[in-house]
């Protein structure tokens, strides 16, 4: 159910005016230039622009490398001329400790040329569990006025983006329980017309929690409490919020999300639950948390699960359990556990952990091409980015492998690795787990360690 929860102000708020002009919502494509959350300009896994390099590697068609003062998971957030980037940083305190122990939360924000604008030190550090996760997993959402940032430690923070004042923060653990992952929070903020909305899905009290965006208070919360066993009631996939469809009943705005064995949506202005859908789960494994997040076509929610096993289109529209009505289409023969699909033209790209491509048509489900990359003993764990006529494929030693994206109509024949075109692509040699970001020519790719531009010079 959805309730009202007290406001809780930073000090810093009560310097902000009372009337802020509203920024373009998540909801609505952000400008070309930008790369305004993980998922990109339009929440899909696509960019646009021209010009990338076609090849690169430590000495080629690089602009620059920045080493980061600690690790982290996350992917950059671009907005003009600044990128905003997550990670520890040691404790000035405790300049003996070593890994992540007496590390603290922060942003960095780079210009596009490489050199920092600023960084912002936060609350202390939770330090990562999985060797391929950090206590900095979930990636900076903005709008060019602000950047909203939140971590393992449950801390939330929105920032200046001009400068990396703290506008006001809060800690999701602190005021509502510790979380109860087995694993390593990597869950996103996303942001709304007038909310930033975080989902909380766990074993145990699962919630989410919409903030004012530019002061911080308190919303709404809505318990999203379902019955599945054990650890298929955890979720580190991150909700996508779309505009709604007033001919379908949909109010203005909604965001999708999909954990404990069900996708449910809910109207942004209240909580409210406006549908769900089951049977994700149907023999009610004990082990299905979920990764990969949803991502939305026309009016089909796309939901990848069962560990990399299903796909599931979900047609929007309807009140309460649709289940029996609104499922398009289900594939229990492929899928991907970490990577989220990216769509384009009606036609979705899903990039399985151990380089299996598939396409899919959105409309029928019915597989357009697929096939095998290159063996490797690295798997996928970013998310496939589709731009300027290419598929652009991270795997986790830091080599990225260009795909051509054939025009509809086009496709190779399904079942033909060898009709995967490689047209490029290129390697950095260093860990990650983060989605490639284009922006305007130039592809940033964030390691653990390190963040890369690559651009032809």
């Amino acid at each position: 159910m959805s309730q009202r929860i007290s406001p809780f102000v930073h000090p810093a708020c009560l310097m902000l005016p009372a009337f802020v002009l509203g920024m373009a919502a998540a909801a609505t494509p952000a400008a070309a230039e930008s790369w305004p959350n993980w998922r990109g300009p339009s929440l899909d896994g696509t960019a646009t622009g021209s010009g990338y390099a076609t090849t690169w590697s430590p000495t080629e068609n690089i602009r620059w490398r920045v080493a980061l003062p600690g690790l982290g998971a996350s992917t950059p957030a671009v907005w003009g001329d600044r990128l905003v980037v997550t990670c520890g940083v040691k404790d000035q305190g405790k300049e003996e400790a070593k890994d992540q122990d007496g590390e603290r939360d922060a942003a960095i924000c780079l210009g596009l040329d490489g050199k920092e604008r600023w960084s912002r030190t936060l609350g202390p550090m939770r330090a990562g569990k999985h060797k391929k996760a950090t206590g900095c997993n979930p990636s900076p959402v903005t709008d060019g006025r602000f950047v909203w940032v939140y971590f393992k430690s449950g801390e939330l923070a929105c920032l200046n983006l001009s400068d990396g004042a703290v506008e006001w923060k809060t800690n999701l653990q602190e005021r509502f329980g510790r979380d109860t992952l087995w694993w390593d929070l990597g869950t996103s903020p996303v942001l709304g017309e007038k909310a930033l909305i975080v989902a909380v899905i766990q074993t145990g009290p699962s919630y989410l929690i919409a903030f004012d965006r530019v002061t911080g208070e308190v919303l709404w919360k809505h318990d999203r409490l379902l019955d599945s066993p054990e650890e298929s009631a955890q979720s580190y996939s991150t909700p996508v919020v779309v505009r709604g469809d007033p001919a379908k009943g949909e109010p203005a705005e909604m965001i999708v999300v999909l954990g404990a064995d069900h996708v449910t949506a809910h109207d942004t202005a209240d909580g409210r639950e406006l549908w769900r859908v089951g049977g994700l789960n149907p023999e009610g494994q004990r082990m299905f948390r979920s990764i990969a997040s949803p991502v939305v076509t026309d009016d089909l929610v796309i939901a990848p699960y069962a560990r990399g096993n299903s796909l599931t289109a979900i047609r929007r529209g309807g009140t309460g359990d649709v289940t029996a009505s609104h499922v398009a289409w289900t594939r229990s023969d492929l899928g991907s556990d970490v990577p989220s699909p990216a769509v384009k033209d009606g036609r979705i790209v899903v990039c399985g952990d151990k380089g299996r491509l598939a396409c899919v048509d959105a409309a029928t489900g019915k597989t357009l091409w697929d096939g095998d990359l290159p063996k490797n003993r690295n798997g996928f764990s970013a998310s496939p980015v589709i731009v300027d006529g290419r598929l652009l494929v991270t795997r986790e030693d830091g080599e990225t492998i260009a795909i051509a994206w054939p025009d509809a109509g086009t496709e190779p024949p399904a079942g033909d690795s060898k009709s995967l075109k490689t047209i490029g692509g290129g390697t950095v040699g260093e860990m990650t787990v983060a989605t490639p970001v284009c922006v305007d020519g130039r592809i940033f790719l964030r390691t653990h360690d390190s963040v890369w531009c690559i651009g032809a010079k």
